[in-house]
């Protein structure tokens, strides 16, 4: 299969409720040029240098992305990589791909260089797959930054997460309303994402699906988003033995929260973290999820998380 072809970056098994949006586009129909985003990235450990390093790159607009930059200082080891999208977010008939894989005690920190916006759409849908395979002794932060979907929007996205056993991933979500500031909250038709994550023996860790549909159901109820706007879904992958501290700490963190309300919780078979989120506003999650990688990279790394630099 060619990484050109529709089928390459189109998710398999793509759920009943997103296909009953699966209508011909008139102009620039899917797989058409500019409509296929893909990223796929190899960072190994440098032996000459100890930095993680980009071995191998490949991308097609509308997804890119720069050289890594190194900013901690007492990590100077960690890439940090920005994906960016030129076309300033998914637009219908958008299929985009990203595959990332790290190897040889790679560490990087990964992020979007702003929020993914998902435009209006009169026909048919936009999705994304995001594929992470994290080796052995390896050490991937993946926070991109927030999901805004328009008035009328439909999105799939799919993460397959795959982490060695000795190895730490963390993975991170943020889903708002839409466009407040237009009036736009909870107008789009659908979001529905899904994670799925595996051992490096391909062994279940978990799945985990969340779908929304605010003009099909009340999102405002409770049980689900209740009196909040923002969702913040955040995955921690992790050897067995250092999941009861930071278990521990995350929830110290989340009884002293003022205006979001959390929980933290094993996956199974301890296989690691997830925490969940409800709060008024991006940057209050933001900086919980923030704060949650620093209480992770003191506990496997030990070592500080200085924060993000967008500008």
């Amino acid at each position: 299969m060619s990484i050109y072809d529709l089928s390459f970056c189109t998710p398999k098994d793509i759920p009943d409720e997103i296909l009953e949006y699966d209508e011909q586009l008139e102009q620039l129909s899917v797989g058409a040029s500019g409509k296929l985003g893909i990223l796929q990235l190899n960072l190994e450990k440098d032996k000459y240098n100890n930095k993680t390093s980009i071995k191998n790159q490949f991308y097609r607009v509308p997804l890119c992305i720069k050289r890594a930059l190194y900013l901690e200082e007492t990590c100077p080891e960690m890439a940090y990589i920005y994906i960016i999208s030129p076309s300033g977010g998914i637009l219908q008939g958008d299929r985009y791909r990203t595959d990332i894989t790290l190897k040889n005690c790679a560490k990087s920190h990964i992020t979007t260089q702003s929020a993914t916006r998902i435009y209006k759409m009169d026909k048919n849908f936009g999705t994304q797959i995001i594929n992470l395979d994290v080796d052995d002794d390896c050490y991937l932060e993946y926070i991109p930054d927030q999901i805004i979907p328009f008035k009328n929007s439909k999105y799939y996205q799919v993460s397959n997460i795959k982490v060695h056993d000795r190895a730490t991933c963390v993975y991170s979500e943020i889903l708002t309303p839409g466009r407040v500031a237009s009036n736009e909250s909870f107008r789009y038709d659908i979001c529905y994402m899904k994670v799925k994550a595996v051992n490096h023996l391909n062994k279940i860790r978990f799945i985990d699906i969340a779908k929304l549909e605010p003009k099909k159901e009340n999102i405002k109820s409770f049980g689900i988003m209740n009196n909040y706007d923002i969702l913040g879904n955040i995955y921690i992958l992790s050897p067995k033995d250092q999941l009861t501290n930071i278990k521990n700490e995350i929830n110290i963190l989340l009884n002293s929260l003022n205006g979001v309300i959390g929980g933290c919780t094993r996956l199974p078979d301890e296989s690691g973290l997830l925490v969940r989120l409800l709060g008024p506003f991006v940057f209050n999650i933001r900086n919980i999820i923030y704060s949650i990688i620093e209480i992770i990279r003191k506990k496997i790394l030990n070592v500080s998380f200085s924060g993000m630099r967008k500008n």
